[in-house]
């Protein structure tokens, strides 16, 4: 709240998905059911059943007037969607942009991608985690085994940070501020417990906020910390919290993939495995095969499901 311009609310419901196959009819619906505005920001979208079933509502409520808006990934879906796909988008009334645009030769800053993945629906309603737009998500077809995967859905007043944070993604594209139309939108009060704090990080700001929230989680927790991760290439900070909560009696845990979806990152991972289980974390390998979710969970008393990875690049 201090640091990352990351305010914490109270009266937002929340839901967990712990797989995007049990997310997408409720996404569906609370796009149908769309009155205003949709925003969509997505590391990768793919051509198949679920983004063909989410593009054709966006197409359907863009007709109807409303301010459809997509961010892609330009890297993330270079091989998964046709190199004009925007001016498709934009053919049917959906204002659209690719992130960091892939120029062969000209553009050599290909590091630099958008890994968000964020939804929100009349800047009352809010979908993120590590869920992408594409089949393998929703396990519409086997790739790399099974595939597990976490989002959450939050109602209310928090849904308010992901259009600020989407809306700063967007004006990197469209140099016309209109912030205060839509973070302005009165929200209802929902009836829930507890408080929900959506943040975000980026390489501008001098905090590396996503690290900042996990370290803090291990450095506080008494009791537990599990974890879901699809990579594990640590910093030396990073290896040392894990290590210190477990050396000190936490129950530390992370989840792997048992089936990986890359080799290097995989064999990256094994090279952390001898130090963490020599100070007594666990470490455990999803055999139905692979695990993307990116989830913290601490002592009955908080949890991140989010799009942040433990490796270099989401970190």
């Amino acid at each position: 709240q201090n640091y990352a311009a990351s305010p914490v609310f109270s009266g937002t419901a929340v839901r967990y998905y712990p797989v995007g196959d049990v997310m997408l009819p409720d996404m569906l619906a609370d796009l149908q059911a769309a009155q205003h505005s949709i925003f969509v920001e997505s590391f990768i979208i793919g051509m198949g059943e679920m983004w063909g079933q989410i593009h054709e509502i966006l197409r359907q409520k863009a007709a109807a007037g409303l301010d459809v808006r997509v961010i892609y990934d330009d890297a993330g879906c270079l091989s998964l969607l046709p190199h004009n796909y925007v001016d498709l988008l934009r053919a049917d009334g959906i204002r659209a942009f690719s992130f960091n645009r892939c120029v062969p030769v000209l553009n050599l800053v290909l590091n630099n991608r958008d890994h968000r993945k964020i939804m929100v629906v009349d800047g009352r309603i809010a979908y993120t985690g590590g869920v992408n737009l594409a089949d393998e998500y929703i396990n519409a077809y086997e790739k790399y085994g099974h595939w597990k995967d976490t989002a959450v859905m939050v109602k209310g007043e928090a849904a308010r940070s992901f259009t600020r944070m989407f809306l700063h993604m967007w004006y990197l594209d469209e140099k016309a501020p209109d912030f205060d139309t839509f973070l302005n939108v009165p929200a209802k009060q929902q009836s829930a417990n507890g408080f929900v704090m959506p943040y975000g990080d980026c390489p501008l700001d001098k905090d590396k906020v996503g690290e900042q929230v996990y370290m803090d989680m291990l450095n506080r927790a008494q009791k537990y910390v599990h974890i879901m991760t699809p990579y594990l290439i640590l910093d030396g900070e990073l290896e040392n919290a894990l290590k210190y909560a477990a050396e000190r009696g936490v129950d530390v845990r992370i989840i792997l993939p048992g089936v990986p979806d890359k080799y290097i990152p995989f064999a990256l991972a094994l090279t952390h495995y001898r130090s963490l289980l020599e100070s007594g974390v666990k470490i455990y390998e999803y055999t139905p095969g692979f695990v993307h979710a990116k989830g913290f969970g601490c002592d009955d008393r908080e949890a991140v499901v989010g799009t942040i990875n433990l490796d270099y690049r989401s970190l």
